[in-house]
């Protein structure tokens, strides 16, 4: 087989093995790289084991930092690409009980490859490779888990029970590398999570948090989430998302809320939005099942108010599992605010430019965005219809700069302190007929110009300065009706 390895990583290892060390690559990207279909530019994290142990690799490299009980060394190379500017090199190791379920107690170095192997988590991490002269590509396969990635399938090294009791975080790991990869999880792996899924509640919600939004970045988080709702893992992580399997909805949608917000989810992932937005699209129907009623009027169910009780239960869910507050804040604003939609023809400039202000200027385009999700959710045929359309038109008129007085360097204040008059109507005709040249030749919005232009302005008659004043005031207006022309015809509406 010939695979491609940095060249520094080969270098790296042929070190350890001309001062007669053991040495293979190891773990997620000896996967990746026999993979059919390989992650797109190849392995991302290139980790070396061997059995030299700390202080033996530290005197083999000029730069490397230990710092930790594991024993990996890390090695500071001068590779152009940041991505392997360190090498992180781990001698063959022993690990001893796991009494919080996450970290083991002891940990012992050991010359033997096959011992180290056999404490990994999957198959599919337990393999080996040499690439060094004279062992090139030379596989070790302990379990079976070439054959595991033919198949497309997430299975633990040995007994599932035991290595989950080792470490309980390796119960959603099973679940990330099925959704990350969009492979199977075997079925005694899946059973032994089912009956060890609880001890997630000795897992710190920081380690669970990254790996829930591993899942969520991945490209189809909904297996993600459906496994861990089937394997009953997701009441130790999301319980509120929970709420919504089973729960029917109105007419206007074709799935139950759980369905509905997972494709809301997928849509995002499809179109490679932001962790915030993916989030809030999750969850933005998540308090309809706390909300829903039947209504003897409409013969159907009703959910006032879920937007802002689906907002509050977010901050609760992911203040509990760590995240920023920055995340959460805005995850908050898109779920509260992703119902402004009405009817266009009904809809007022001023009610969107409210909506701007609530969810704040840089925020608006990914409401819209959850919007889009919510849209395909429902099982709707196309994503940006007319209603949709016009309402991102709008947004744009919201965001124009208006045209004012405000533009210009110049103020009534300083004109009146110019010219030496008392503030009147003048200073607004004066104001508004600097405005109209500036806009025709914006190089004139000097302080110099404008000071002496509004002396020659001052100078006219009175009839001659109010006529000069409605001529700004309609060209004025026709610029604006030809800007705003301009954002409707972008976004095809009138």
């Amino acid at each position: 087989m010939d695979f491609k390895i940095p060249e520094i990583i080969s270098k790296t290892a042929q070190v350890l093995k001309d001062a007669g060390f053991e040495t293979y690559l190891v773990g997620g990207c000896v996967r990746d790289l026999l993979m059919e279909n390989p992650p797109a530019g190849g392995p991302k994290d290139w980790d070396i084991t061997t059995n030299a142990k700390p202080e033996e690799i530290q005197k083999l490299f000029p730069k490397t930092v230990y710092e930790n009980k594991f024993g990996t060394v890390a090695v500071i190379t001068d590779a152009d690409d940041p991505s392997l500017k360190i090498i992180e090199i781990t001698p063959y190791r022993l690990e001893a009980k796991y009494s919080d379920k996450r970290h083991p107690d002891e940990v012992r170095f050991t010359r033997n490859i096959e011992d180290d192997l056999k404490r990994r988590d999957f198959t599919i991490n337990a393999l080996a490779l040499s690439v060094v002269e004279g062992m090139d590509n030379k596989l070790i396969d302990l379990f079976n888990g070439q054959k595991d990635i033919k198949d497309k399938i997430i299975r633990t090294v040995g007994n599932p029970k035991e290595r989950f009791d080792e470490d309980a975080l390796r119960i959603i790991r099973a679940i990330r590398f099925a959704a990350e990869l969009g492979w199977k999880v075997a079925r005694e792996t899946q059973e032994a999570i089912k009956k060890q899924a609880h001890l997630l509640e000795m897992i710190s919600k920081e380690r669970i948090r990254d790996e829930f939004i591993k899942i969520i970045m991945s490209d189809r988080p909904s297996i993600g989430f459906e496994m861990m709702r089937e394997f009953g893992v997701l009441k130790y992580i999301l319980p509120e998302l929970e709420e919504g399997y089973g729960v029917k909805q109105n007419k206007d949608h074709l799935y139950p809320v759980w369905e509905h917000n997972l494709k809301a989810l997928d849509h995002a992932a499809d179109k490679n939005w932001p962790l915030e937005v993916r989030i809030a699209s999750l969850l933005h129907d998540v308090g309809k099942p706390a909300s829903r009623q039947w209504s003897k009027e409409k013969k159907d169910y009703t959910f006032y108010g879920h937007e802002i009780i689906g907002a509050k239960m977010a901050i609760r869910a992911l203040s509990r599992l760590k995240f920023s507050k920055k995340t959460i804040e805005l995850v908050a604003k898109l779920i509260r605010y992703h119902m402004f939609f009405s009817d266009t023809e009904k809809i007022t400039l001023s009610a969107v430019r409210r909506t701007v202000r609530n969810v704040g200027p840089e925020n608006v385009w990914d409401l819209m965005k959850v919007r889009f999700s919510d849209r395909i959710g429902m099982g709707k045929p196309k994503e940006t219809p007319y209603r949709l359309r016009k309402y991102e038109s709008m947004i744009d008129e919201a965001l124009r700069q208006p045209l004012s007085v405000g533009m210009l360097k110049i103020d009534g204040n300083k004109i009146i302190e110019l010219l030496h008059v008392k503030p009147g109507p003048k200073i607004g005709q004066i104001l508004h007929i600097l405005l109209e040249e500036v806009l025709d030749e914006p190089a004139r919005n000097t302080e110099e110009w404008l000071e002496k232009r509004a002396k020659e302005l001052n100078a006219l008659p009175e009839k001659e300065m109010e006529k000069l004043g409605k001529k700004a005031k309609e060209t004025k207006e026709e610029v604006e009706k030809k800007e705003i022309e301009e954002i409707r015809k972008k976004w095809y509406v009138k």
